[in-house]
């Protein structure tokens, strides 16, 4: 399957939108999940069905020219930055109608710090810091979006790399200690 989805990331390559059906078909359980994962994160309290996220992902990537994705990692990595921006968008909007009514508490995982927001500030915050960490350092960033908001072990993580955990769990412990200073959180131990 992986050889699979690997031809599928050439072929997409080859067509002038970054979107395949055929990929998007292959990787659909796995993308649900994705999605599942961002709402339960960083969700818009149930307005926003999971099903919903992916689909609106997937129009975002069919409608983007010149994406190039070498890899299963690479690909996830931008379907999570999709669904975060979809998330963020929807949330933005809510609080605007509402005034604060449609704000939901965003907690982040022990894994990233203690940052906790009730407003859409700290996610717009994270988001912007994952931006500036993309520009910086690209694979840190892919590294966050895929262990934080897809949820892969860093074992998977190595193995879809194909380095040793050990690499990755290192650039684990940088790329949070750049985003931990971002948003403002002091970093565990410091």
């Amino acid at each position: 399957m992986e050889r699979q989805i690997d031809d599928m990331l050439r072929a997409a390559a080859a067509r002038p939108s970054g979107g395949s059906p055929q990929l998007f078909a292959a990787l659909y359980d796995e993308l649900h999940r994705l999605a599942e994962r961002q709402l339960r994160r960083n969700g818009p309290g149930g307005a926003m069905s999971a099903t919903t996220l992916l689909h609106e992902a997937y129009l975002e990537l069919a409608e983007r020219e010149g994406l190039h994705f070498p890899d299963r990692a690479h690909f996830l990595g931008y379907a999570a930055r999709a669904m975060r921006g979809i998330i963020i968008d929807h949330a933005r909007r809510t609080s605007a109608q509402k005034r604060g009514g449609g704000a939901r508490e965003v907690t982040l995982t022990s894994e990233l710090g203690s940052a906790a927001a009730g407003d859409v500030a700290t996610l717009e915050r994270l988001s912007d810091a994952l931006d500036e960490l993309a520009a910086l350092e690209p694979a840190l960033a892919e590294l966050v979006d895929l262990h934080f908001f897809c949820g892969y072990s860093l074992g998977e993580v190595a193995e879809m790399r194909g380095v040793s955990e050990r690499t990755v769990q290192r650039d684990w412990r940088k790329a949070r200690l750049l985003l931990q200073r971002e948003v403002g959180e002091p970093a565990p131990g410091a």
